[in-house]
């Protein structure tokens, strides 16, 4: 793919609600994943490593968190003199203020779009983990002459976000000819993961006349409002590992999933980057125990620990047994403890001798600084 053909832009608010606990301070794209991630590092390694040197991360409110993580984009070699990453959070003016809606976000930041000078735009949300090459969406979309290329995959469709696209019938060489949006059925569909590529000039034209209208359905008055009018198609990433963010219970599935070799061999297939942070390697204690975990560096653990993912800095006490949960930056567990089933933000602390329990079909989540 061509880099200075594609512009990437990345939506890091969109769906925040529906992570509840874990949004309320942060944006959806800085939320901590698999250890030592966040989830707004797939959808930047995925542009980077297609390809693209031009990314404009569209956020709302809450972004103190997603700047100190992104910085200036070094560590996915976005720190150039010539594009780069680009913040764009929203502004006062007499066209724009706090993003409503994807519409609002884009129209507000239409002087961005026009002042770059890539012909293409791919956007993505922050909810979808993957590792995927967007150079083939890219060179599929060229090959098929479509106006807007879509990419979705198959499986049970999202329940606890708005404004899912189904894909209820898609021709033989990729159009799609009928859609629906928020499809009320327990089957598997054909949906969108909303990562799609255009030409720029659309993209500003379609966003343009549907603000104008006050529109605020992206995928209801821009792409099914001209199904007939443009050439749609679909593209099918089912064959990767895609795993679609729309609650806590799925947030929980999804990362301890990777606790299974297959599903981690398939996410990081190739390069993820993230923000660093240099630490001294985990310690373990004489009695410590561990099976089936992920753990980052910089931790100390003398307890016990089964099918956990436990973030950098953890500190898990003598005594303590800790099974299915997912322990954020910095949280601490004192001694004697009996912890299942939870996920624990950064710079929780769990007190000896508390027994805590939630189920793998209703996990206990912790909001960040709480104290039991």
């Amino acid at each position: 793919m061509n880099a200075n053909k594609v512009l990437g832009i990345v939506f890091a608010n969109i769906h925040e609600e529906a992570l509840d606990t874990l949004t309320s301070m942060r944006t959806i794209g800085s939320v901590p994943f698999s250890s030592r991630y966040r989830l707004i590092d797939f959808p930047l390694s995925n542009m980077v490593e297609s390809g693209i040197t031009k990314i404009g991360v569209v956020t709302n409110a809450n972004f103190r968190s997603l700047m100190d993580h992104v910085g200036t984009g070094k560590p996915w070699d976005l720190s150039r003199k010539n594009d780069g990453l680009y913040l764009l959070p929203p502004f006062s003016s007499a066209s724009a203020s706090i993003w409503g809606n994807r519409i609002d976000a884009l129209y507000g930041n239409m002087n961005f779009l026009n002042q770059s000078k890539q012909t293409y735009v791919l956007m993505s949300d922050c909810n979808h983990v993957l590792n995927f090459d967007y150079s083939r969406l890219y060179e599929a979309h060229e090959a098929s002459g479509a106006d807007i290329t879509i990419l979705g995959v198959k499986g049970k469709l999202p329940k606890n976000i708005h404004s899912v696209l189904c894909f209820d019938k898609v021709e033989a060489d990729g159009r799609i000819t009928e859609f629906s949006l928020d499809k009320n059925t327990d089957d598997e569909v054909f949906y969108s993961c909303n990562i799609m590529i255009m030409k720029k000039y659309l993209l500003e034209t379609l966003v343009t006349a549907a603000h104008s209208k006050n529109e605020i359905s992206y995928q209801r008055n821009i792409i099914m409002a001209n199904a007939d009018r443009l050439r749609i198609n679909a593209f099918d990433a089912t064959d990767s590992f895609v795993g679609t963010i729309d609650s806590v219970q799925s947030y929980y599935d999804i990362s301890m999933s990777l606790l299974e070799k297959e599903n981690r061999n398939k996410l990081f297939a190739s390069l993820i980057s993230t923000k660093e942070r240099d630490d001294m390697p985990t310690i373990y204690g004489a009695e410590s125990k561990l099976t089936n975990s992920l753990v980052a560096d910089g931790c100390i653990i003398e307890g016990t620990v089964e099918n956990c993912i436990i973030f950098k800095g953890v500190k898990i006490g003598e005594g303590t047994v800790v099974k299915d949960s997912i322990l954020m930056q910095d949280t601490i567990i004192g001694k004697n403890a009996r912890v299942n089933c939870v996920i624990a933000d950064k710079d929780v602390n769990i007190k000896d001798n508390v027994e805590l329990s939630g189920a793998r079909s209703f996990p206990i989540c912790l909001a960040k600084d709480t104290r039991i």
